[in-house]
């Protein structure tokens, strides 16, 4: 039997993770010291709301006994293996889970793992993962089925907009100055995951509508199936998320969309009234 694994940051409703038998691996997080429970589901409009009151928020990886116990178990049934993680260019996590990759490989060598990097955070890594286990479940097989998920992973167009430059800032992905003259200023950043899935700044609009507008205009300008399956997240703005919609079917997207509340893991260094659209584009 072939598991897929991810992570927390991939975004994923509980009744897809159930239905696609999917293995997560968790990532945490606490608010003002206090380790944030997610077990039982996620209450976004909470966690936004805390972080506007002013609640600290942080992250960090899991411990390597948390790969080796789930991919252990897992091939202790003699199962293979493949687990399709956060990007690289924002954490950790998945080069820890190569380590633990390599040294499982030596201890159970009839066994095929494999860990591939997403480049990418919420949808944009939950979006493969999916796919993937639908792959998996019309009968691909190890090779086929990780050849598929990388190249998901290489066409996956991620861009996103955020409602106050102040979080940005604090993850040291604006600087100090700029962040403060562009919340004066009312400018709205437009922000992509690159090739490698670090975060770069593209577009400064003036005004949230701007924005908005950006998001769709890159998708029927970079999208290369408009069939295909599009995902987005946002961090408490389920309005702008459905406008966001609307300019989307109107682009020509006939696909499903797939709308999440931003998990806690990326939504809290983005912060609330961020809105992000992935979707399937040019080879990164």
């Amino acid at each position: 039997m072939l598991r897929i694994f991810t992570d927390l940051a991939a975004n994923l409703p509980n009744d897809l993770v159930d239905r696609y038998h999917i293995d997560i691996i968790p990532i945490h997080c606490t608010v003002d010291g206090e380790p944030l429970d997610v077990s039982k589901g996620f209450d976004g409009p909470a966690f936004y709301a805390a972080m506007r009151a002013g609640a600290k928020t942080s992250t960090s990886m899991p411990s390597p006994s948390v790969f080796l116990d789930a991919f252990g178990a897992a091939l202790e049934q003699r199962d293979d293996l493949i687990y399709i993680g956060m990007s690289s260019g924002i954490s950790g996590t998945v080069g820890l889970a190569r380590s633990v990759a390599a040294e499982l490989r030596e201890k159970y060598p009839a066994r095929k793992i494999a860990v591939v990097d997403s480049r990418a955070a919420s949808l944009g890594e939950g979006l493969p993962v999916l796919q993937t286990a639908d792959k998996r479940d019309a009968g691909a097989g190890f090779d086929q089925a990780l050849a598929y998920a990388e190249d998901l992973c290489d066409h996956m167009y991620q861009i996103f907009t955020v409602e106050d430059l102040e979080y940005l800032r604090r993850g040291g992905r604006l600087h100090s100055a700029v962040a403060v003259v562009g919340n004066m200023l009312n400018v709205k950043p437009v922000l992509f995951g690159d090739h490698e899935g670090h975060i770069v700044l593209r577009h400064m609009n003036v005004g949230r509508r701007r924005s908005l507008d950006t998001l769709a205009a890159k998708y029927r300008e970079a999208c290369a199936d408009k069939s295909a399956p599009v995902g987005l997240a946002h961090c408490d703005s389920p309005a702008d998320t459905d406008l966001v919609i609307g300019k989307l079917r109107a682009a020509g997207c006939t696909g499903p969309i797939l709308s999440v509340c931003y998990e806690p893991v990326t939504g809290s260094h983005v912060g609330p009234g961020t809105v992000a659209l992935f979707f399937y584009g040019p080879a990164r």
